[in-house]
């Protein structure tokens, strides 16, 4: 599967984090987007960005490696890179763009956004569920979904089913 991605996070404290060369980031609790995209293998990549163990690469690993933070939730659409950035624009209207943050390799403001809520990723994109994603994938988002219901964390966003 390929195409654009975007990853709902949990930031259960205010936190501060160092995002590789940007330098330092104050992360208020709360709800976070992150797009991004994968032209081969975005299953791979979605299960790479909510494993905790793993080089820090892209912006996104140096956030989602803290254990302040969590994936709750992903949505996927079929594009290009045009497509990845055309969906920042449009988060950037719904929400508050962390200046910088994952657009290195673009023009965009931002990848990553604050916002209260973000149930209107639903309206353009499909969340990504057991149907659409490996066995392997399926098995790490089966632990995480278990995981986040034993410890009874209330989501905004709808939760991968």
């Amino acid at each position: 599967m390929k195409g654009i991605y975007v990853l709902v996070i949990r930031i259960r404290r205010n936190t501060r984090i160092t995002v590789g060369a940007l330098g330092e980031f104050a992360f208020p609790a709360g709800l976070y987007a992150y797009v991004g995209s994968a032209q081969n293998n975005l299953d791979l990549r979605v299960k790479r960005h909510i494993g905790k163990e793993k080089r820090l690469f892209w912006h996104i690993d140096y956030l989602l490696s803290n254990e302040a933070a969590k994936v709750i939730n992903a949505y996927y659409v079929y594009g290009d890179k045009e497509e990845e950035c055309r969906i920042a624009h449009l988060m950037e209207k719904n929400a508050e763009p962390f200046t910088g943050f994952g657009c290195s390799d673009c023009n965009c403001t931002s990848h990553l956004f604050h916002a209260v809520d973000f149930s209107f990723l639903g309206k353009f994109m499909q969340p990504l569920t057991m149907q659409n994603l490996s066995a392997e994938l399926s098995q790490t988002l089966i632990e995480m979904k278990t995981t986040l219901k034993a410890s009874k964390i209330r989501r905004d966003a709808q939760f991968i089913e």
